[in-house]
């Protein structure tokens, strides 16, 4: 409960602050419109990161469609899967494309319908998917409509864009998934369709390549992969030509779209989620969603007077052909590699969470230097004060006065109780009279009043107002105070003071019983000669003065231990519940710490470094200005935390709720936390510095490290054999303000020994700077994914696997 809510509250401040920090950046705008096609089932999660990164990134982003062509009836999956395309399926025909997700960009990912890809049988999936498609008429007709209706779409957003001369169609599938069998028919399709309303479409293909999800199905999932593949080479072929009647009317009259020769696409890009250097990524397949929005963005952006004016190239489409063709002639494939350096304000969060917590678990156990005596008149527990308390639970001693009323038994004289003990004489006259009165009338009422005392009722208000006292008296000291050792203890100065009790009234008993052994005639009461009945009644008010007095002070010694009983109980119990609160506390102050330690990491990269210790100094001064400012005690007030007790003993949760609110309402909005990223990270490079003894690090350094970072990160997602690629050609671009520190330095780094373009898209922004690595010229058989994947598509294919939808001899050589 307190992870997921401390997770959500990272969340959403990381949500927050993006949004914020994006609204302060300068954000790039799209020259044409852009359209994404989505191929396949397996495709499904990237549909929302792709989507949300191009909104992140386009201020012009509003007019994004995007088409899900996926099985009929599947379901949608993470990022923005289909859940309409249930109902398109039903249909049969595409005729009902629905909008994905409930408002916003959802309602702009259209859903169309493919052949079913489930229950069926792996051998033929492949092939059976595509005689399907083009035995069964509805499933075209239904692409025509869907298609149509988009492209009249994408012209009520027209306003947005500077062009309406071309459109960027980008089209993104896994390499494993059956349903990109139908790759030219859909692509073809799709530039059909959409050349009835632009000038020319530029269309893009990203193949992606999962290779961490292949599992126990490694085999079968590198040969359709291979598979999708080879066609993908066929199609690329600069030789390659189709014609299809892929143009349905209304009336379901047919009309032929031709093709080339030419490639089917202007550029393929082949992303794994395996890096160059062999390493799966960190992010999964996350940077790739990241890739595809970057390289879109590059293609087509509106580029500002400042580009030109700055002398940093941007990008340029055939001068990126260009440059991966091989010295044949061969068009070469690409690739690309992402990293960002941003603010990290997920981790932040966690921190600042983490130490604001030990600054007020900190504050809570500070308490005063308060005495033990102070301690026990506080509660009522000095020597004087359960003396008094136990007094006032007996009724007036003068009551005993009365006592010399009762009536006696008979009317012994005095020479017959003169040779008896007090206690006989007693018994002569009352029998049990006088202890039954004393008890009813004294003993039982100071019982019941005992009784009735409830300590822990008694202290409650009293110790919710020391909770809000300056310096408070929290659950912290009471722990303390009421264990059962410890010469601050008041326990066990209660108990101690117990046995005490327990001495006196045993001495007590004692001397009554001394008392009540010796003869009446050696007691000093008034004896009246020649007036017997004067002398008994003098005895008598002596007996119950002498006796019964004797008694009243053992019973208030018995009251006070009674007393003294139910304090310790109470005691007890307060050290229960006060132990039980600090332990919760020290339980959530180590989860905290544990979920900011575990967001950081230990990978030791710059963007993560020192973070604790930095946010451990910021958030405390952060906090103690707040203090200054509107009183000691003010994160204990109702307006912020209010009684952590009264919040514990709803759970630790209502604890990390309400701070989660101070954290993110009051401390994360302060100034120490609105510094540009660069100014932020060189500080908390520094943080350590001083008390570790380390040197400082300097400016330049800092942007060394960013630099090799950045560039280590953005490593290739693709896996090569180097030494047999023909041709390599690279290209890098910054997306950052090229106006500061940071990237000036990068523009100049390896300035003399660079042999690849660098280029900068100039965004005005604060929060963080990214790199895009462009790299082509590849072909498919430098791939170690496709030298693997040949060893099982040939077992596949010769064991009777029907990996194709086009026979044999369409296919290109396997190389």
């Amino acid at each position: 409960m307190i992870k997921t809510q401390a997770l959500t509250y990272a969340q959403q401040y990381a949500a927050q602050e993006e949004a914020q920090r994006s609204k302060g950046d300068g954000r790039s705008s799209i020259h044409y419109p852009a359209l994404f096609l989505f191929l396949g089932d397996k495709v499904s999660p990237a549909i929302g990161p792709v989507l949300d990164s191009c909104e992140r990134k386009w201020d012009n982003a509003g007019g994004i469609m995007a088409l899900h062509a996926a099985s009929a009836g599947s379901t949608g999956q993470s990022g923005g899967g289909t859940q309409a395309q249930a109902q398109a399926g039903n249909a049969h025909d595409g005729n009902q494309v629905q909008p994905e997700g409930g408002s916003g960009r959802r309602e702009r990912v259209l859903a169309m319908a493919l052949p079913q890809t489930a229950g069926r049988d792996p051998r033929t999936v492949r092939q059976d998917i595509y005689r399907e498609f083009h035995e069964d008429s509805r499933f075209l007709a239904g692409l025509n409509r869907s298609l149509r209706r988009l492209s009249n779409s994408i012209a009520d957003y027209g306003r947005l864009y500077s062009s309406f001369d071309v459109i960027h169609l980008s089209i993104v599938t896994r390499v494993d998934d059956p349903l990109n069998v139908l790759l030219p028919q859909i692509a073809l399709l799709a530039r059909a369709v959409l050349s009835q309303s632009f000038k020319s479409v530029q269309t893009d293909l990203y193949a992606l390549i999962n290779e961490r999800e292949q599992g126990d199905n490694f085999g079968y999932s590198s040969s359709v992969g291979l598979a999708f593949l080879r066609e993908l080479d066929g199609v690329q072929q600069s030789d390659y030509a189709f014609s299809a009647p892929l143009l349905v009317t209304e009336d379901g009259l047919s009309i032929p779209v031709a093709h080339g020769p030419s490639p089917l696409f202007d550029l393929v890009y082949l992303l794994s989620d395996k890096n160059e250097r062999g390493m799966m990524s960190a992010h999964g397949m996350d940077d790739n969603y990241e890739i595809i929005a970057h390289i879109s963005l590059l293609k087509n952006r509106v580029r500002p007077a400042t580009d030109t004016a700055t002398g940093h190239g941007g990008y340029n489409n055939m001068t990126f052909k260009s440059g991966i063709r091989g010295s044949s002639g061969r068009q070469g494939y690409a690739s690309a590699g992402f990293s960002a350096v941003r603010r990290p304000n997920r981790q932040i969060a966690l921190a600042v969470l983490a130490h604001a917590f030990h600054y007020l678990a900190a504050k809570l156990q500070e308490g005063g230097t308060v005495s033990l005596r102070e301690r026990q008149a506080l509660l009522g527990l000095n020597a004087d004060s359960l003396r008094e308390r136990a007094a006032s639970l007996l009724p007036d001693e003068s009551g005993i006065d009365e006592m010399t009323g009762l009536m006696s038994h008979g009317r012994p004289s005095y020479n017959e109780l003169k040779p008896l003990s007090l206690r006989e004489a007693e018994a002569l006259l009352f029998g049990d009279g006088g202890q039954a009165y004393f008890r009813s009338n004294f003993a039982d009422v100071a019982s019941r009043r005992a009784a009735a005392l409830d300590p822990a009722r008694e202290w409650a208000t009293l110790l919710a107002e020391q909770e809000k006292a300056v310096p408070p008296l929290t659950f912290y000291q009471l722990a303390e105070w009421t264990a059962e050792q410890g010469s601050g203890s008041v326990l066990h100065a209660l108990r101690q003071h117990m046995a005490g009790l327990r001495s006196a009234i045993l001495s007590a008993q004692e001397e009554l019983d001394l008392l009540y052994a010796e003869s009446v005639e050696r007691q000093p009461f008034q004896r009246v000669p020649l007036l017997d009945k004067r002398t008994v009644r003098n005895f008598i008010h002596y007996l119950f003065a002498s006796v019964y007095g004797r008694k009243y002070e053992l019973l208030r010694m018995e009251s006070e231990l009674a007393l003294c009983l139910r304090y310790d109980a109470a005691l007890e119990q307060l050290h229960a519940d006060s132990k039980a609160k600090v332990q919760t506390m020290e339980a959530l102050e180590e989860d905290l710490r544990g979920l900011a330690l575990d967001s950081i990491g230990r990978t030791g990269e710059t963007v993560d470094q020192n973070i604790m210790e930095y946010y451990r100094t910021v958030t405390e001064e952060v906090m103690r200005d707040m203090e200054a400012r509107r009183g000691p005690g003010i994160f204990f007030s109702e307006r912020f935390l209010g009684s952590i007790s009264g919040l514990l003993r709803q759970g630790g949760a209502a604890v990390a709720e309400r701070l989660t609110q101070l954290c993110r309402l009051e401390l994360l909005t302060a100034d120490p936390f609105a510094l540009p990223f660069e100014e932020e990270l060189l500080r908390r490079a520094n943080v350590a510095a001083a008390y570790e003894n380390r040197e400082i690090v300097s400016r330049e350094e800092l942007f060394k490290r960013l630099y090799r970072s950045l560039e280590e990160e953005a490593s290739i997602n693709v896996r090569l054999f180097e030494y047999t690629q023909e041709h390599r050609h690279e290209e890098k671009y910054f997306f950052g303000d090229s106006s500061s520190e940071f990237l000036r330095y990068a523009f100049g780094a390896d300035e003399t020994t660079r042999i690849y373009r660098l280029g900068f898209v100039h965004e005005q922004r604060r929060s963080g700077v990214e790199k895009l690595n462009l790299m082509g010229g590849f072909h498919l058989e430098d791939l170690l994914y496709y030298r693997n994947g040949k060893v099982y598509y040939e077992t596949y294919a010769t064991s009777g696997y029907k990996l194709h939808g086009i026979g044999e001899e369409e296919l290109p050589e396997l190389r």
